[in-house]
């Protein structure tokens, strides 16, 4: 069986171009990580509101009636449009942040080979808000990053890349359905079927945090380790 040899380092040609120069992530990836937890703890609070929402719409759908069960029911409806309006305030304020670090990172990795992107900068923010590409094209800039990041001459798997993304997508998928799910039911049935799936899409989105969170550190620590470390493309000789 024959070894495969290390990917060489790349040549002052495939260096950075223009406009491209190193910058620490180290910043910027503390702040994305600690606004990803945020992002976890308004998911466990919305968690909790999905719960209390099964626990007394299941109480109405078995015919439970008296003002306790309706002072409860307030108290859940209330209890999960707070959560809502907090994971949407959490979400924006991550994904400003999240995309200042992914643009440091990606000119960062440009400096350390420019030939490893298939797609052009502007894609590094543009790929998530463009329809239907936005299902493949930010995983793509990331991979392609976690590439340019690798210590020269590894061949670094995308598991972690490929785990946070699919669980991103699953993520989006199920709380669609589940607010529209919710938004139509007309019977406390429907309305308990609605809360727990979405139950299951906050669960989701906590699973994906986490695994955003690991791949912001692993390509943060990879970057400040080449940063510090001087490794740069080879000027051409002579």
């Amino acid at each position: 069986m024959t070894t495969p040899e290390p990917a060489p380092m790349p040549t002052w040609a495939n260096a950075a171009p223009p406009g491209a120069w190193l910058r620490s992530p180290a910043a910027l990836g503390r702040a994305t990580a600690v606004l990803l937890g945020l992002v976890i703890a308004t998911d466990l609070f919305a968690c909790y509101a999905d719960w209390l929402e099964m626990d007394v719409t299941g109480e109405l759908a078995d015919g439970v009636t008296g003002t306790n069960v309706i002072d409860r029911a307030d108290h859940a409806d209330a209890l999960y449009g707070m959560a809502g309006i907090a994971q949407g305030v959490a979400l924006v304020a991550t994904a400003v942040v999240y995309l200042c670090w992914l643009w440091r990172i990606r000119v960062n990795a440009e400096v350390f080979d420019a030939s490893r992107h298939r797609m052009k900068r502007g894609w590094t923010i543009g790929a998530w808000f463009c329809p239907v590409v936005n299902l493949w094209f930010p995983r793509r800039v990331v991979a392609d990053i976690w590439d340019a990041s690798a210590r020269w001459g590894s061949r670094l798997g995308h598991t972690p890349v490929n785990a946070w993304w699919t669980l991103w997508l699953l993520s989006v998928v199920v709380d669609q359905y589940a607010a529209r799910s919710y938004r139509q039911a007309e019977t406390a049935e429907e309305l308990r079927k609605a809360s727990t799936t979405m139950l299951f899409s906050d669960c989701l989105d906590i699973a994906a945090a986490v695994l955003a969170i690991v791949v912001v550190v692993l390509l943060t620590r990879m970057q400040e380790r080449k940063v510090l470390s001087g490794e740069l493309p080879a000027p051409p000789l002579g």
